[in-house]
């Protein structure tokens, strides 16, 4: 008898995600993935109420269940080749953030007076994971890395957190345009609206505060069930496919896409996407201890996922499909391996049979609205990661704070933050600390604010 006839036969599962070498069962990794997709799965119902209506509430022209319809679809690709492919114990979805400034494209598009401005919008997230894709195969993701400061990187965060809790609170009613100060408080706070969104907030807020796993969700059900209970939305069934009038599949322009005056845009989701990415993959594998000699084995691989997830999201009709960093709830269930990811991915799919009542959920403003703002409230941790006392880094880094929600548009901000921070660090004396890929952006978005948004006003 040989010594191979003595080791035990391995299960395909093992073969694939080599679960006795990380310490963990399939058990395990089962449990670790539901966690995750219950932790991220608010973005079901998000997605579409986000997508198919513009900051100002026009429609978009794309259709809420070609919405959905891709966000779980794109998802579940995109997190079932992460765990194949990469065997990290990290799940894609289309990223908070990101999904806003995709409708801030489109309204760029359509004030530019661009033809197909969803269309176009699609083609530039592709054109964006395509770069995303090369940059990852080519190493250049360094200089990208490099050539934002640490500060900037945060103050955009603490930027698209305000600018989604603005929104949150707009489409709930509980702030509303006023001539003299340009929004304040609704009087009218004893209203269905106002109780539906209240006991969202407090109960997502609680749970969170006890951390309860799926907490945002939670608390849009709790949302979902008064808002039923009070008439504001009506039953319209609970298992079914998406209905669709308007297919999104396969509908970008990339021809349009790529326009001079689109460039600064496209260049913007490939830094979101890519810091996005680098600091989930860095944060979950610091938490599941993956790091070897300071260096992560198979992080390439992780990139060139979420850049594929982002091509294949643009393709299905989605905004920018990333890591997300709710995947830490998982790693903190036991998750150590790509088949984690895996059952996230087919817990996606599986939502799609459920279209009818995420459809009827997504429209009601209020229901969503708390994920909105406790999401908001978690990105604002990004504050205390800039340098303050530094004011070449932190005035830059506040004026794209304040500029994004004040301009009420992400793509607007950022450009104030980018284009003052060589700046600011040339006439303080410390151009050695700008970088050329710095200047460079900077320089493109002069040509924005100066050519494309000169001709929008």
């Amino acid at each position: 008898m040989t010594a191979a006839t003595d080791v035990p036969p391995q299960g395909l599962l093992e073969r694939r995600f080599h679960l006795a070498a990380e310490g963990t069962t399939v058990r395990t990794e089962v449990l670790a993935g539901v966690t995750t997709f219950v932790t991220m799965a608010y973005i079901v119902f998000v997605q579409p109420a986000v997508l198919s209506r513009d900051f100002a509430g026009h429609a978009t022209g794309l259709d809420p269940g070609a919405i959905l319809l891709a966000t779980c679809v794109g998802s579940a690709f995109a997190s079932i080749l992460m765990g194949l492919w990469a065997n990290y114990p990290i799940a894609l979805a289309p990223g908070m953030g990101e999904n806003f400034f995709f409708v801030s494209v489109i309204m760029s598009v359509t004030a530019l007076g661009i033809p197909n401005a969803w269309q176009t919008a699609l083609g530039m997230v592709f054109v964006s994971g395509v770069i995303f894709w090369l940059i990852s195969a080519s190493g250049i993701r360094e200089a990208i890395l490099n050539a934002i400061s640490r500060s900037m990187r945060n103050g955009i965060a603490v930027g698209i957190g305000l600018f989604i809790t603005f929104i949150g609170l707009r489409n709930t009613g509980l702030i509303v345009a006023s001539p003299g100060t340009f929004v304040t408080l609704n009087p009218h706070l004893l209203s269905a609206d106002m109780a539906v969104f209240f006991a969202g907030l407090l109960v997502a807020a609680a749970l969170q505060v006890r951390r309860v796993r799926g907490a945002i969700l939670w608390g849009m059900l709790t949302a979902a069930v008064m808002a039923f209970a009070l008439g504001k939305v009506q039953y319209a069934g609970l298992v079914g496919l998406p209905r669709i009038q308007q297919m999104a599949i396969f509908r970008m322009d990339v021809a349009g896409a790529l326009r001079w005056s689109l460039l600064p845009f496209i260049i913007v989701l490939v830094v979101m996407d890519v810091f996005d990415t680098v600091g989930t993959l860095v944060g979950v594998a610091e938490q599941a201890g993956f790091t070897k000699n300071g260096t992560l084995p198979r992080a390439n691989r992780v990139l060139m996922v979420d850049a594929t997830g982002t091509v294949a999201g643009a393709c299905l009709g989605t905004s920018t499909v990333t890591a997300f960093i709710e995947s830490a709830a998982g790693v903190a269930a036991g998750g150590r391996t790509g088949l984690m990811a895996v059952v996230t991915g087919v817990l996606f799919l599986l939502t799609l049979l459920f279209s009818p009542l995420v459809i009827s959920i997504g429209r009601y403003m209020p229901i969503t609205a708390p994920a909105l703002v406790v999401v908001g409230a978690m990105m604002m941790q990004n504050v205390a990661k800039i340098d303050w006392d530094d004011f070449s880094e932190a005035i830059p880094a506040f004026l794209t704070i304040v500029g994004i929600p004040l301009f009420y548009s992400i793509a607007d901000g950022l450009a104030l933050g980018f284009v003052c921070y060589p700046i600011v660090k040339l006439l303080g004396g410390r151009a050695r600390e700008v970088r050329w890929l710095t200047c460079a952006i900077a320089a493109l978005l002069v040509v924005y604010f100066l050519l494309v948004r000169a001709r929008v006003g």
